[in-house]
């Protein structure tokens, strides 16, 4: 049987940090659904993409997790599969999807260490840096396999770039919140790439785990050192 394209990311992920003990998958949910949950999850919530979100909530020790993808997303990837090629047809898509598929997995594998604070300001924050940083990573991983040197040239970098960040709009949210948190996660996800980037495999592999097991706050802080670094 031909493995998904949810599936194939999801197990990437898994091979660079840890098992999650479920099939992602499973936590799909339809339109219905979504209306539903975002309806729950509050005012600001209307703010975020109708396109792709992912939900969470806890009852004492079980974690309840909701990934929707509308319709449209998923024929734009069906259209133009990212494993046939990446481009300005299915790049903003891609990132979309991925991006939902790691919030799911790290929000999963965050509780399985302990942590029950979901509904805090620094797990979600915590889950959007890792998310852009995760994506950036996975994206380079498709733009490299096809090209015949698998490089990685600095002008797929600028374009991965300019659509993964520099395409952001933080400011455009209402809710004050979102704006500082798509912002500031934006921009930290930015500079710790630029130093990925400067790594070889091995040692961005190691990088990251230890990147991975940090909370919010130890994140931010091992971000800016780095910037504190190549400023000297």
């Amino acid at each position: 049987m031909n493995e998904t394209l949810f599936s194939q990311i999801q197990r990437l992920f898994e091979r660079t940090y840890a098992q999650v003990g479920i099939n992602l998958e499973d936590c799909l949910i339809d339109r219905t659904r979504c209306t539903q949950l975002s309806m729950l999850a509050g005012k600001s919530a209307r703010e975020l993409s109708e396109l792709a979100r992912t939900f969470l909530r806890s009852a004492g020790d079980q974690l309840y997790v909701g990934i929707y993808y509308s319709r449209w997303l998923i024929e734009q990837l069906e259209q133009h599969d990212p494993r046939s090629g990446l481009g300005d047809r299915n790049i903003r898509s891609l990132i979309m999807f991925v991006e939902e598929l790691n919030h799911a997995l790290h929000a999963a594998l965050q509780f399985k260490r302990g942590t029950r604070e979901i509904a805090s300001e620094d797990f979600a924050r915590n889950l959007e840096l890792q998310a852009q940083v995760d994506t950036y990573l996975v994206l380079l991983l498709f733009i490299a396999f096809f090209r015949k040197t698998q490089r990685v040239s600095a002008t797929d970098r600028r374009w991965l770039r300019f659509h993964l960040f520099t395409r952001q709009c933080p400011e455009a949210f209402r809710d004050a919140n979102l704006r500082g948190r798509y912002l500031e996660t934006s921009q930290l996800a930015a500079s710790y790439t630029r130093f990925l980037d400067t790594l070889n495999a091995v040692r961005r592999v190691d990088e990251i785990r230890r990147f991975h097991s940090l909370d919010y706050d130890g994140k931010k802080a091992r971000i800016l050192a780095l910037m504190d670094s190549a400023a000297d």
